[in-house]
């Protein structure tokens, strides 16, 4: 055998006979374009076979962490004695869905012929985390090598299984992502119960979910707050040039500035400035920053933006997507001429664009995956057969890869003091020297491209003058305006510099989520109700609903907190570098759900229950307080009483029903209700019963059934 995994596989690739070797992808499309590079281009159940090689896939997440019922029966139930729930040894499952594909990989790790496993899903945190659960779960014990690649190119492909790793050089990795998923299943399944057995309302927690929408909340409670304030400002017209006072919160004293102004015949020039000044172009996209520019510039929410991204890496026109990093290993510059000038010719732009490779290399800023690019693909390709989405997404990173390799764009300043009445007046301009990277952009992406405003140079003029005629003066009124609603772009960005106020400048991520998670992050938010995209511009406004400002209002701090979760986020990181221990991450969030769960014996200075708007179904049979209908049941509002009738009812699934409002309301009226064909599951055959509702002592619901006509069925 020998040493070396990646000149064992490059031998492979020369024709050489060996035992033949399992990859596996993170969907079946990779395992397509590997397939084809490899020659493995056999189809079977499930998997792909030649060359020495057979690729399988997995869907998504097949193997999931079990939920709190497979630990104790009696967690099937939300009760707040049963907090927390700390699994002493953590059990996983195969969902039913993807079970058929799971029994595939088993079998497949497990041929006798199989030597060696490529472990060949994304390159990332979450990749790693779906092949190693499936690897466990499967109780495989054979070598596994890791490919690494940022494009789907064929080059690429080839290139990465000449240079595999040994799996171990990603343990940290996959010990993060280990971390995250736990640490999100215990946050999740212990503070969602609290909270939701304390208000008696169901309110979904998130490690992530949770600070994002106290965000949206927080800006919403200050714009709501916000007061408009006028202002007033005199303007001076002096032949072409414009000057503008200061401020005025009095309008009277404006006025009275307005008049004095009237009365002058002309203004003093008392200085004025001109500097040229320069604007660096843009570093090359991270995920989060062509999720922004696209929500920003074409309207695409940030899951949309990921989507259209992936398809494209994995169609080769662009390099992996899940990236946190704007720069380039130094080692590729030598190759950025030659793609800069094939993405220029494909784009359309005909002009020269110098090549400055230093502004977007840089070793000490590229982690696992470097700035997203275009692709050598894109050469010859017919791109008029992609989606209107992806075509849009591919133009836009292909106009950043231009413009940030190029020239300043370079701009002259002038500014102009100038009294009138015993006031200072000021007067600027703007006039463009030289576009730079802002005419680059403007002819890849068109009217999309943000218009490079230039004022009239006027003032140069003036400010060689000692004197100007005054032609007319104005009374201007302005009022002071709101913080803006958050739209996907600037929630982005709010989520990606949490907590940097507090966390050292050193710190390597300080935001909470990844790249990877943020646009699930937010579409999860819509999902559940908690936020809506409202407006008529292309970046609509995220707004939080009243279950949204609800469940914010019931959190306390350390839940809500965008620093703690980026916090939390920063010791993922060092985790995953292996500086940080996983055993003291995990044990740190296990305490503070024991603390959370001591703290919130009840929530002090709040009314019985959260209330959803719901109105009253009935009565409670326990304590005469009145029953209202939740998402997953129907609860009595008393915060002491535990009567509930769950949606979800073991007693009802026995006899093949669930629980109408119907049935419900007749249990509540009389305490029984009639139910028509029931299934008995015994012999399969229907019949007609009715259910008998009591409670008990500490006011739980009760079943019993009373057949028709006697006897059991």
């Amino acid at each position: 055998m020998l040493k070396s995994t990646g000149l064992f596989l490059y031998l492979k690739l020369k024709g050489c006979d060996f035992l033949p070797h399992l990859i596996i992808t993170e969907k079946s499309s990779v395992a397509r374009t590997i397939s084809k590079v490899l020659g493995a281009t056999a189809r079977r159940d499930g998997y792909l076979e030649g060359g020495g090689y057979l690729i399988s896939w997995c869907v998504g997440h097949l193997v999931e962490l079990a939920p709190p019922g497979v630990y104790d029966p009696r967690f099937e139930r939300w009760d707040r004695a049963d907090l927390p729930i700390l699994p002493e040894r953590w059990q996983y499952l195969v969902s039913s869905s993807t079970k058929n594909q799971f029994d595939v990989l088993c079998k497949l790790m497990h041929r006798a012929d199989v030597d060696r496993i490529v472990c060949a899903t994304d390159a990332g945190r979450e990749g790693e985390l779906i092949f190693r659960l499936v690897y466990h779960q499967c109780n495989c014990r054979k070598p596994v090598s890791r490919l690494w690649i940022s494009s789907m190119e064929d080059a690429a492909i080839r290139a990465g299984f000449a240079n595999l790793k040994p799996s171990t050089e990603y343990d940290s990795l996959y010990k993060a992502a280990l971390c995250r998923e736990r640490a999100d299943w215990l946050v999740g399944i212990n503070a969602t119960r609290l909270f939701s057995c304390l208000h008696g309302v169901t309110l979904n927690v998130g490690r992530v979910m949770t600070p994002t929408l106290a965000m949206t909340v927080e800006r919403e409670a200050a714009i709501a707050a916000f007061r408009p304030e006028p202002f007033y400002t005199v303007i001076l017209q002096m032949g072409d040039c414009m000057a503008s006072s200061e401020r005025f919160k009095e309008k009277a004293k404006a006025e009275e500035l307005l008049a004095e102004c009237r009365k002058s015949s002309r203004a003093f020039v008392q200085k004025g400035e001109r500097r040229e000044k320069s604007e660096r172009p843009p570093a090359l996209y991270d995920l989060t920053t062509l999720q922004r520019d696209a929500n920003r510039l074409l309207g695409y929410s940030a899951q949309q933006t990921l989507d259209y991204t992936q398809s494209l890496y994995e169609k080769k026109f662009v390099t992996y997507p899940r990236t946190d990093s704007r720069y380039l290993t130094e080692d590729m510059a030598a190759g950025l001429p030659g793609l800069v000038m094939d993405t220029a010719v494909v784009f359309g732009f005909r002009g020269a664009i110098p090549v400055h490779a230093k502004q977007v290399s840089n070793n000490q800023k590229v982690s696992d995956h470097h700035a997203i690019l275009p692709t050598q693909s894109v050469t010859g390709a017919d791109l008029s057969s992609l989606p209107a989405g992806e075509a849009s997404i591919l133009r836009l990173i292909a106009a950043r890869l231009l413009s940030a390799v190029g020239e300043p764009y370079r701009y002259a300043e002038t500014t102009v003091q100038i009294e009138c009445a015993g006031q200072t007046f000021m007067a600027k301009g703007r006039t463009v020297l030289d576009e730079g990277w802002k005419a680059v952009e403007r002819a890849v992406f068109g009217d999309t491209a943000e218009k490079v405003e230039e004022n009239l140079d006027v003032l140069t003029e003036a400010q060689d003058k000692k004197t100007l005629p005054i032609m007319d003066a104005q009374l201007k009124e302005g009022r002071t305006t709101p913080p803006k609603h958050f739209t996907e772009d600037t929630l982005l960005a709010a989520m990606e510099s949490a907590g940097a106020d507090t966390m050292p400048e050193e710190a390597e991520r300080r935001g909470i989520g990844t790249p990877a998670t943020r646009a699930a992050t937010i579409e999860k938010l819509v999902q559940k109700g908690f936020l809506s995209r409202e407006g008529g511009g292309k970046a609509k406004h995220l707004i939080p609903s009243e279950k949204g400002r609800t469940l914010i209002a019931a959190m306390p701090e350390q839940l809500k907190s965008p620093a703690m979760t980026a916090e939390w986020e920063t010791k993922l990181t060092q985790i995953e570098k292996g500086q940080y221990a996983p055993e003291q991450f995990m044990e740190e969030i296990e305490t503070m759900m024991k603390s959370l769960v001591n703290q919130y014996v009840n929530v002090p200075n709040a009314p019985a229950r959260v209330t959803s708007g719901a109105p009253a179904v009935g009565t409670c049979p326990h304590c005469g307080s009145d029953v209202a209908e939740r998402e997953k049941g129907w609860f009595c509002t008393s915060r002491e009483c535990r009567f509930v009738i769950w949606k979800d009812n073991a007693f009802f699934t026995r006899l093949g029903k669930r629980p109408t409002r119907q049935v419900v309301d007749k249990l509540l009226r009389d305490g029984r209700a009639r139910l028509k064909d029931c299934k008995s599951q015994r012999t399969g055959k229907t019949y007609n019963a009715s259910v008998l509702m009591t409670t008990e002592a500490d006011g739980r619901a009760k079943f019993s059934l009373e057949f028709e006509n006697g006897g059991a069925r």
